[in-house]
């Protein structure tokens, strides 16, 4: 039987699996539970690589149905991962099954969009860091695609969830800003840059801000879950990485992030984005937190590397359990082979070790020997990484850091942090590591009346969830050479 306490169901989708979890906020006390978790498996098509998105929303209805028996929902949040989105026509009838960020069509569309508008004109409104996937290189990627012409509406991924939940058609901002679309000053959709690109207006939805309501369920959705129809789905900080960020246990404004997953989103807290020529050349992005706040940052390629390495382990037999590796890495020869995570070569699906192993070849250095040397690489060129990014962001907005806040599923990788730590020259504070969900559960707590403000949540994650400091050990030469050899400051 649903407990009487108020509960909030979190709908979190990360690129590889996703989760539902029930989390209860307020009264100096922050509990999460998972009912259902599930794998996000990209479908190879003759066209392109996919999202399974109806799969993703029926194993959605499914942790909606388990947290309906487990607990007294009052509200449903949805957040994923930016960029990619779906296509609706007029009926509003979905125009394919959306298109992975990694597909390889967006190559050379950013060189091709540089003559209509310019990359230092688009960062000007946007502010945005160059990727080549953001959702405006992926619009033009497909511009003469049958499905544009039909196309009436853009939703992103939680967005395009939350209409099938509701009905209700609108995009919320934090992911609006990752789409080159956005204006990082305005807090609006850029008609500027839709018209440049001729893109038509109406194809973007009405924006949402955190904490807004996003409708009530359909009938169909209330039937599927066991949910009553009046049960209200909550527009979140949707991003995860916004989400994450609303979790981070800060105690003081001094702090840098790192939220570690399959890309690793370090930067800094602002209030107001730095949009100016040394952001850009340094590949820096400015995009929205919650109650207006910037999340000042780089993407870097995260455990990507890590996981696809696993990945093609498993794939030939070889031991692939991460806790003994990283065992086996710890012990390992320091610095015998780093690689930069932002390389090209490393970001589409495949074999990993290989890949490293011609990077290394290609830079004069001797590739990793064993399965813990290639381990010991991975997580030394992502803590070097780390590196770099916090201390140039930190010079870029004129901010002093005192502390890493390491959140996500690589607050565990007890290495990393360490190595991070050491890095950085900075005390490292791991956990939580569900951060996004608490995310998630604490902005529906707010608008539901249960918590105050951000400071607020804050606080109830320093005090309920279990945290690790780090402390660096001093070895400032030896990653200063080690950056040298990578090109990473």
């Amino acid at each position: 039987m649903p407990t009487a306490r108020p509960s909030f169901a979190a709908v979190d989708l990360g690129a590889t699996s996703g989760r539902v979890m029930v989390g209860q906020a307020g009264a100096g006390k922050l509990r999460l539970t998972e009912v259902h978790r599930f794998a996000n498996r990209p479908v190879e098509l003759p066209d392109g690589l996919r999202w399974d998105v109806l799969g993703l929303y029926g194993d959605t209805l499914d942790g909606l149905a388990r947290a309906a028996r487990d607990a007294d929902i009052v509200s449903v949040g949805i957040d994923s991962w930016a960029v990619d989105y779906g296509l609706l026509d007029r009926t509003g009838a979905l125009l394919g099954s959306p298109y992975h960020y990694r597909d390889t069509r967006t190559e050379g569309v950013a060189q091709r969009l540089e003559k209509v508008l310019p990359a230092k004109e688009l960062y000007a409104v946007t502010g945005l860091q160059h990727l080549p996937f953001n959702t405006v290189f992926q619009l033009a990627a497909e511009e003469s695609a049958p499905q544009r012409g039909l196309a009436r509406t853009l939703l992103l991924i939680p967005d395009l969830l939350t209409y099938w939940l509701t009905g209700s058609v609108g995009a919320e901002a934090t992911n609006a800003s990752t789409t080159g679309l956005f204006d990082a000053r305005e807090a609006g959709w850029s008609h500027q840059v839709l018209d440049r690109l001729g893109i038509p207006r109406g194809l973007l939805p009405p924006l949402r801000f955190p904490g807004d309501p996003a409708g009530t369920l359909r009938p169909s959705a209330a039937a599927a879950t066991g949910l009553p129809k009046a049960t209200p789905v909550t527009a979140v900080a949707s991003h995860d990485t916004a989400s994450a960020v609303v979790a981070v246990p800060a105690t003081d404004d001094d702090f840098a992030y790192i939220s570690c997953g399959t890309w690793s989103l370090a930067g800094l807290e602002l209030p107001a984005p730095v949009i100016d020529e040394s952001a850009r050349a340094a590949n820096f992005t400015n995009e929205r937190g919650i109650d207006g706040t910037i999340r000042f940052l780089r993407n870097i390629m995260g455990l990507w590397l890590l996981t696809e390495t696993l990945r093609t382990w498993r794939a030939r037999g070889l031991p692939a359990e991460l806790g003994p590796l990283l065992e086996q890495a710890a012990a390992a020869e320091p610095f015998a082979a780093l690689v930069d995570p932002d390389d090209p070569s490393f970001l589409a699906p495949g074999d990993m070790p290989e890949r490293i192993a011609a990077y290394c070849a290609r830079t004069g250095q001797r590739p990793p020997r064993d399965q813990a040397a290639v381990v010991r690489c991975i997580c030394e060129s992502l803590a070097l990484a780390h590196r770099a990014t916090l201390r140039t962001a930190a010079e870029l907005a004129g901010r002093e850091v005192r502390v890493v806040h390491l959140v996500g599923g690589g607050s565990r990788n007890d290495l990393l942090c360490r190595l991070t730590a050491d890095a950085t020259g900075l005390p490292v504070v791991a956990g939580p590591a569900e951060a996004t969900a608490l995310g998630n559960v604490l902005v529906q707590a707010r608008a539901y009346g249960l918590v105050a403000d951000v400071r607020a949540m804050r606080e109830l994650v320093a005090e309920s969830q279990p945290l690790r400091r780090y402390e660096p050990s001093g070895a400032e030469s030896a990653w200063a050479a080690a950056a040298g050899r990578v090109g990473l400051r």
